[in-house]
């Protein structure tokens, strides 16, 4: 899988150390097995998927990581992705919006002894009382760009987050500078769940 990754390109070695580190089988349900390392998205359960290799790959290399960041993470899925930060010895604070999942990533991540700090509620609002961040990441789609998760991001930092309300969303990533302005660069087409205001189940 990660040859195949490497190939594809836009990626990080140090990202591709990372996601060796971690199974993803483990975060699969046993139906698909099988298949945790193709470069597919699978179903984990209401309505919600795991992310294909490759996205999480590109979204990891796309932060610029350095171990001790603080990392926002808005979408804990099925906990894969924390655990790909994790690896990369980030500081990884994530919202799950649905209840299911996050009972489910919480068993997972404190079995495998994962230090990821994880948090049930609205990913829109993000995590005022533990910021400022160094990074944040947003594993959902976006209608729009999220301003409370940039309030709540540190001057030089970064935020990655897929933005569109249709099928497929933009990849960007944005730079908050120092005197407040942004630097947005996009990077390419994806397809992610969407990021849902307001709603917990």
């Amino acid at each position: 899988m990660l040859d195949a990754l490497r190939t594809r390109g836009g990626v990080t070695e140090n990202v591709l150390e990372a996601m060796y580190k971690v199974p993803r089988h483990y975060f699969m349900d046993s139906t698909f097995l099988q298949f945790a390392y193709e470069d597919k998205a699978f179903p984990i359960g209401v309505d919600q998927t795991i992310s294909q290799p490759y996205t999480v790959a590109r979204q990891s290399t796309l932060l610029e990581l350095s171990p001790g960041m603080k990392v926002l993470e808005i979408g804990t899925g099925s906990g894969y992705q924390t655990a790909v930060l994790t690896a990369l010895g980030c500081k990884v604070f994530s919202i799950e919006r649905q209840r299911t999942l996050f009972k489910r990533a919480t068993l997972m991540l404190t079995q495998m002894r994962n230090t990821a700090k994880l948090f049930y509620g609205d990913g829109y609002v993000g995590l005022p009382a533990y910021a400022p961040f160094d990074r944040v990441l947003v594993t959902c789609g976006a209608p729009n760009l999220p301003t409370a998760l940039l309030d709540q991001l540190r001057p030089g930092g970064l935020l990655v987050v897929p933005i569109g309300e249709g099928e497929t969303q933009i990849m960007h990533r944005i730079e908050k500078m120092p005197d407040g302005s942004l630097d947005r660069t996009e990077h390419g087409q994806y397809r992610f769940v969407p990021m849902l205001q307001n709603k917990q189940s």
